[in-house]
């Protein structure tokens, strides 16, 4: 039986262990949301679609930005994180935001035609990409625009302890008949991403690339034995997995014990 679509996404973004270990990533992600926006350049009045939304702090960025008579909508897959997202946007009294559990890559989504559709580091776990922009480029308005950042290539971005992990967990299953590959480095090379967008419809499309070092905590970086397992990692591998990171991420430790994380990631934009 041919696999749905995002089938082993909604499993993991519904998983409680993978979403802790989201939660503790968040504070790093988060730091790309003004830049993001900047290359959105929201509008008073306009409506937005934050595919792969999480848990809504760039949605509820940018209903800020189009104000009261504007909205945001949110999409993601995980109903934890729109749980999330939605309290996230009451605690702040955040009217103008709303949030549904759609995957964006299949669904029909209320409140179409968007003016601008973005992502932040939302859009690399689609597991049939032309498509999913197709759906997204069928949300918007004629002239809409579009906005995403995801990472450039795992070499330039060290923080990224996973390469580590390699030689204790199992690899990654092949993508099934008409999928693609999928994770967060999927659209590091701006010319395969260019034609993933150009071969569903958009047009005008530009890349800029950003570097910047973000100070975080140890656990920000560091996996706990959970999350580790999760990941495929025998228990009697955790500690040795657990230093191979540290290893990998010594270079960047601090005197203080916290990390300097270099980030290497770019925005895509793109119009309908």
């Amino acid at each position: 039986m041919p696999e749905e679509a995002n089938e082993a996404q909604r499993r993991q973004w519904n998983d409680e262990v993978r979403l802790s270990g989201w939660l503790h990533r968040e504070p790093l992600t988060a730091t790309v949301t003004p830049t993001l926006l900047h290359h959105a350049a929201l509008k008073g009045g306009e409506t937005v679609l934050d595919v792969g939304s999480g848990g809504g702090r760039s949605a509820i960025a940018a209903a800020g930005q189009v104000g009261p008579d504007g909205e945001a909508v949110g999409a993601d897959i995980s109903l934890p994180l729109v749980a999330l997202a939605r309290q996230r946007a009451a605690a702040g009294g955040v009217t103008n935001a709303r949030f549904v559990v759609a995957d964006v890559q299949t669904a029909v989504l209320e409140g179409a035609p968007f003016d601008v559709a973005l992502s932040q580091f939302g859009v690399m776990f689609f597991d049939e990409s032309v498509t999913a922009f197709a759906n997204v480029r069928a949300h918007m308005r004629p002239g809409g625009r579009l906005a995403f950042v995801c990472w450039q290539s795992l070499a330039d971005n060290p923080w990224f302890a996973g390469a580590s992990l390699q030689p204790f967990c199992p690899p990654p299953p092949r993508p099934g008949p008409g999928k693609n590959a999928i994770g967060p480095f999927t659209f590091a090379a701006p010319e395969h991403t260019a034609g993933v967008l150009a071969g569903s419809g958009w047009s005008a499309i530009e890349v800029t690339p950003y570097r910047q070092t973000v100070t975080v905590e140890p656990d920000v970086l560091l996996d706990d034995d959970s999350y580790l397992r999760y990941l495929g990692v025998a228990h009697d591998d955790l500690a040795e997995a657990r230093a191979a990171c540290e290893r990998h991420l010594a270079p960047l430790r601090r005197s203080d014990g916290r990390y300097d994380a270099p980030l290497a990631f770019q925005v895509f934009a793109a119009r309908n």
